[in-house]
């Protein structure tokens, strides 16, 4: 459908110090972007079709930055242990097994499912060190109609024998993806992925640099998640300033477009080097409190102006919901206040908004809100069952689906101006 309007209860945030509301008002959509909105319907648009969606919230779909698709039959698992251990007890014997191309599938069909269930419109993926694998799952993100960034892990020294990669032969694979899907589409498109230091030798580091800068190809990894990993690096590199400055070192921070996920223990020469770079933080509260990693003093980026999006981590996150995350986004925030002597302000729940959806949608373009031109990712939610005894505003409103909503207050979703059934 090229040309539509949709009638509703309108909140998206096109900064993130204030939500911005449209009361009963329409919004135009044309060739899956975003016109305009307004509270009476002109005349010249009174033609397209009409989706009535009245006492209803029209929002951004949500945007998760970073999460393992190999990870998803974990979840919930082994969350009273430490990254490390965690790693190794439940985390790399699951990913051995995605050189299964039938478990894959149905490991992958049930996560985009529920990625699609929960409204996260787009996200950004590890897959596992396989090639067919990683392949699989970029061809059902296409057949989804969801967006997404999806990643083969590099990984040759510092793993079990079973997921460790000949070099060569991983930079080959990498480069296979990232020819045949760099193209194929635009909402679905390959991200190089070492998986973090420790992992990559110096060799694999330099390769997947160029690689990056000689196809324009984003880069995702971890950084500064744990204390025991940012010592690790120390050693392995002991030449370089910090953590971050071996991913910079090897065209991997910034160069071409960038997430690190966690962010815990930055420096603020780090830090600098993030806003200066244009590397986006991926903030996972659920993973850093479940593994022991620490909480993100996600306001001091947001000051220094690093650019910051929201992420499950699953399946060190428990959860892939959004709504949930941002709650946690919030709460971790006023016990960082409180650890820094109220230094650092807890965020707003407008700001907790934003990072779920412009904040981490910029990563993808024009993405997370509804402003001109933004492309229409949106999300239908039907609130009457939160509704209390009172009347609430629509910002009222909104908070207590993000609260206490779930799955079942989503009626519609739509990407690019297309409305996605449910995928598989």
């Amino acid at each position: 459908m090229d040309k539509m309007v949709l009638k509703g209860d309108i909140v998206f945030t096109s900064v993130k110090d204030r939500l911005d509301i449209f009361e009963d008002s329409y919004l135009i959509v044309e060739n899956g972007k975003v016109v305009k909105i307004s509270k009476v319907l002109e005349e010249s648009y009174k033609g397209y079709p009409l989706k009535d969606y009245s006492k209803k919230l029209i929002i951004p779909g949500f945007v998760d930055l970073h999460l393992h698709a190999p990870q998803y039959p974990n979840r919930g698992l082994g969350l009273d242990k430490e990254l490390i251990p965690w790693l190794e007890t439940y985390t790399f014997p699951e990913e051995e097994k995605y050189d299964d191309l039938e478990y894959s599938r149905k490991v992958f069909t049930r996560l985009i499912n529920e990625l699609w269930s929960l409204g996260t419109t787009r996200s950004v993926v590890f897959a596992s060190v396989h090639k067919e694998s990683t392949k699989l799952l970029l061809e059902l993100f296409l057949e989804s109609g969801l967006g997404a960034y999806v990643g083969k892990v590099n990984m040759d020294r510092n793993t079990k024998k079973e997921l460790k990669e000949d070099t060569n032969k991983s930079i080959l694979d990498t480069e296979e993806i990232i020819k045949e899907y760099k193209d194929k589409s635009n909402l679905v498109k390959p991200i190089i992925t070492p998986r973090f230091v420790p992992t990559c030798s110096e060799g694999l580091l330099e390769a997947l640099g160029n690689l990056a800068l000689r196809y324009e190809v984003p880069v995702q990894s971890h950084l500064n998640e744990n204390t025991s990993e940012v010592v690790w690096v120390k050693e392995l590199f002991p030449n370089s300033k910090n953590y971050a400055s071996v991913y910079d070192d090897y065209n991997l921070f910034g160069q071409t477009k960038t997430i690190m996920a966690h962010c815990i223990y930055n420096t603020d020469d780090e830090i600098e080097l993030m806003a200066e770079n244009g590397v986006y933080a991926a903030h996972c509260p659920y993973s850093n409190y479940n593994l022991s990693s620490g909480i993100m003093p996600v306001r001091k980026f947001l000051d220094m102006g690093v650019p910051v999006g929201l992420a499950s981590d699953i399946s060190g996150g428990n959860s892939l919901s959004m709504m949930s995350i941002i709650a946690a986004t919030i709460q971790a925030s006023k016990m960082k206040w409180l650890d820094t002597n109220k230094e650092l302000a807890p965020l707003t729940f407008s700001e907790g908004f934003y990072l779920a959806t412009k904040g981490g949608g910029s990563f993808f373009g024009k993405v997370g809100s509804f402003e001109e031109g933004y492309d229409f990712d949106a999300l239908i939610i039907d609130d009457s069952s939160l509704a209390d005894i009172k009347e609430l505003t629509i910002e009222e409103r909104l908070q207590k689906f993000i609260y206490i909503g779930d799955d079942r207050n989503i009626v519609n979703r739509y990407v690019e101006g297309r409305e996605i059934e449910k995928p598989f």
